[in-house]
């Protein structure tokens, strides 16, 4: 936006604009309707988004997911502890510090995790095939090309 907000900031075309401002707005939507896809009544989405971050990067101590998920130590705490309750995680001793302990998935967790992730692809695999044809499905792909141009540096 220019200083007066009315339009696109100088150099950027108002198609770039445009695109911008609803790819976020789809980007966002899809994301959410995702989520939705696999969440549980039994977990709450802090708790889905500390066990998932587990998966990704491995042991990890709570201050470290507290850091990566931007929230205070002490909400991470409760987070935590919830997902051992639900037998989820594993706590144990940090090997080069043994005040500190190192949080790992339990199979139960594991498992948890590779279902979401199932439910979401099918999810979203099953909503591509209703509701396009095959030729708007090769556009999405062909737009997907595109839009990984976005992720490079």
């Amino acid at each position: 936006m220019n200083e007066q907000g009315a339009g696109p900031a100088e150099g950027i075309s108002d198609s770039a604009a445009r695109a911008a401002r609803d790819l976020r707005v789809v980007f966002s939507r899809l994301r959410r309707r995702i989520r939705e896809v696999a969440e549980s009544e039994e977990l709450t989405p802090p708790q889905v988004s500390a066990l998932t971050l587990i998966a990704k990067h491995g042991a990890a101590t709570a201050s470290a997911l507290a850091v990566a998920e931007g929230v205070r130590p002490q909400s991470m705490a409760t987070t935590l502890g919830a997902l051992d309750r639900h037998g989820l995680i594993r706590r144990s001793p940090d090997p080069d510090d043994g005040r500190r302990q190192l949080v790992t998935l339990t199979d139960a967790g594991r498992q948890r995790v590779e279902g979401d992730r199932q439910a979401r692809e099918e999810w979203l695999a099953r909503a591509l095939q209703d509701r396009f044809t095959e030729d708007e499905r090769q556009r999405v792909l062909e737009g997907l090309t595109l839009l990984e141009r976005l992720t490079r540096p």
